[in-house]
């Protein structure tokens, strides 16, 4: 039987990679609203807040940096799909907060998540 697309857990490293980002990023002060948010646009990995921001993150994580690494993977193509995903969850809210797009990347060689601030706008 499968299980709806919510209650999927994916690949088991991509989960490892969200916790680590999870909790370095309470760490930093931030405050988890949502992990994991899915609809039919996409899926958004952490949605945390800090004071009266709203922040959509997007979690990547690359065994090596072949190719531009993590933060090469966030395509324009990527970038929309979360646009289009968290407007999508904005619109389920009845105020609007003031948003921004973060990254964190994680890498073998790296011994901390780095945590790229407002990396990508509408």
């Amino acid at each position: 039987m499968k299980l709806p697309r919510l209650l999927q857990a994916s690949n088991s490293s991509g989960v490892k990679y969200e916790k680590q980002a999870l909790a370095f990023l309470k760490q930093q002060g931030l405050l988890l609203v949502c992990q994991n948010f899915y609809c039919r646009f996409g899926e958004i990995d952490l949605i945390m807040s800090e004071q009266d921001t709203l922040i959509f993150i997007e979690v990547r994580y690359r065994k090596n940096q072949e190719y531009g690494g993590a933060e090469a993977s966030i395509t324009r193509q990527k970038q929309q799909k979360i646009i289009k995903t968290a407007k999508h969850y904005l619109s389920q809210l009845e105020y609007e907060p003031y948003c921004r797009f973060d990254v964190v990347t994680i890498s073998e060689k790296t011994t901390q998540p780095q945590w790229i601030q407002d990396a990508f706008q509408e």
